[in-house]
């Protein structure tokens, strides 16, 4: 699978840690960066990641903020990006299983980083259920399109 990844300032830690086991489980990484402590702008980073997963340059997105929720705010406004924050193994599942997100946004200073690495895991394995569900992603589609 392609995975990009991308975080602000308070996710550069956990962005190389997640790398290493995504690279290690045989996932295509691209890194949208940040690589420092230095403040950035995280529409920046999710902008970079909506845009590839938009375009089908990658198949997923995880990006990394102080929260998750600015991260996706921003992801969200490009067409095609359902980005969900996932602070547990439930959310992280159903997510997948119900809403067809190709973004997953964590936080990196309020969750554990095993944690994160759970809920990583469990994003990436698990599929979408399609069937009723299917109807109400396209209706999600259908919004983006129409308005």
């Amino acid at each position: 699978m392609k995975v990009a990844i991308g975080c602000d300032h308070h996710g550069v830690d956990l962005k190389v840690r997640l790398i290493k086991r995504l690279t290690e489980q045989g996932h295509e990484v691209f890194d949208a960066g940040t690589n420092s402590d230095a403040a950035v702008d995280y529409p920046d980073i999710a902008s970079t990641v909506g845009r590839r997963i938009r375009d089908g340059q990658s198949d997923r997105g995880i990006l990394i903020c102080g929260s998750a929720v600015g991260m996706s705010i921003a992801a969200n406004k490009h067409a095609g990006v359902r980005a969900a924050v996932c602070t547990d193994l439930e959310t992280a599942e159903l997510s997948r299983r119900h809403n067809d997100a190709n973004v997953v946004c964590l936080s990196g200073k309020r969750i554990a980083p095993s944690l994160n690495e759970q809920i990583v895991s469990t994003w990436i394995e698990t599929p979408f259920d399609g069937g009723r569900h299917k109807r109400r992603v396209d209706k999600i589609s259908a919004i983006e399109r129409d308005g």
